[in-house]
């Protein structure tokens, strides 16, 4: 196991691709959003559901599959996508089901971690590959963790931000009253319909609160806020509940023990997450990597540059030109 320390530097730490000005009504929440890149927005029926995924890159690239957490959706991921295909690799960002414009199932079935899983192993395999580098922030973390324990040959490099590894959080969650009491939402979700008609009164400002609660000033400014409650409206809120009622419900994966190389970036001021279930995290990998963050919450890639600049080293220690499914691999 490493562990690093990473200090901010003075002055502004991060770089942001910009959203829509504030004033501006937001509609859309498609790749256009991104006017300065050169993305595109497609749909992907994988796993008996319709995914919108935004993608960009050379096809032929090293894949990169990007997951959002909650209350996030494909935008979460617009200060790495630049950087990632100026690197060398293709980034395929989805809505994962239930958010923005990614079809939304009926049931809370629906969204346990099996399904959430096959969705990823599907959306690999739509782009005619065998494996892929994965990455997650905060649910999509354990989204990704999962992928890793469930299916660890299709995980090249695995990344996460800001979320424990399951076993870690099941064990914490068990021993803890401070990660109890942080975790009072994943609780509260729990309730029929209670937090569905809290999140989404008075034009949403309980998730706006969950935002900027959550991270440091100015990380959410007012035309990516607009940005959020676009994305929410399209799919609702229920959705995005029942991931959590759908935790709940899921199997435990198959093993512990992650194989790939795991590098973990941990903002230390994350108000839901107790920074010591970042170390134990790596005490699950075989080969893993920890970047502690001082002064950043729990949207550090947001905040940090230097969350980018350690993704894209670790993902770029081992490139493959592509891993097709039908050809096997090529140098």
């Amino acid at each position: 196991m490493q562990l690093c320390r990473v200090f901010p530097p003075t002055g502004n730490t991060m770089s942001v691709t910009k959203p829509p000005a504030a004033a501006e009504t937001v509609t859309n929440t498609d790749a256009s959003l991104l006017t300065d890149l050169d993305l595109e927005s497609t749909y992907r029926d994988v796993n008996d559901v319709r995914l919108h995924v935004v993608v960009a890159g050379d096809p032929d690239a090293p894949l990169v599959v990007l997951l959002h957490g909650h209350p996030d959706f494909w935008y979460g991921w617009r200060d790495q996508i630049r950087s990632l295909v100026d690197a060398g690799f293709r980034v395929v960002v989805p809505d994962q089901r239930g958010c923005n414009l990614s079809e939304a199932p009926d049931g809370i079935d629906a969204y346990r971690q099996a399904e959430l899983v096959a969705d990823v192993r599907e959306l690999i395999h739509s782009e005619d590959r065998e494996s892929a580098h994965v990455v997650g922030h905060d649910f999509g973390g354990f989204v990704a963790w999962n992928v890793a324990l469930r299916h660890p040959q299709m995980v090249d490099r695995l990344g996460i931000v800001n979320v424990p590894h399951p076993t870690v959080y099941g064990d914490t969650l068990r021993a803890s009253p401070r990660q109890i009491a942080r975790s009072w939402y994943v609780w509260f979700y729990q309730v029929p319909g209670l937090p569905e008609w809290m999140l989404t009164r008075n034009d949403m400002a309980n998730m706006v609160d969950s935002l900027e609660i959550t991270s440091n000033p100015g990380t959410f400014d007012e035309a990516t806020i607009n940005c959020y409650k676009a994305a929410w409206r399209h799919t609702g809120i229920k959705p995005r509940i029942h991931w959590y009622r759908g935790f709940r419900r899921s199997d435990s994966p198959p093993r512990d023990t992650v194989t790939r190389p795991t590098l973990i970036c941990w903002g230390e001021d994350d108000i839901a997450l107790l920074p010591s279930m970042a170390e134990e995290s790596v005490g699950y990998c075989e080969n893993g990597r920890l970047r502690m963050f001082p002064d950043a919450s729990h949207w550090v890639h947001h905040e940090r540059d230097e969350v980018t600049e350690a993704l894209l080293r670790h993902l770029s220690k081992r490139r493959t030109r592509v891993n097709r499914s039908s050809t096997g691999s090529v140098d």
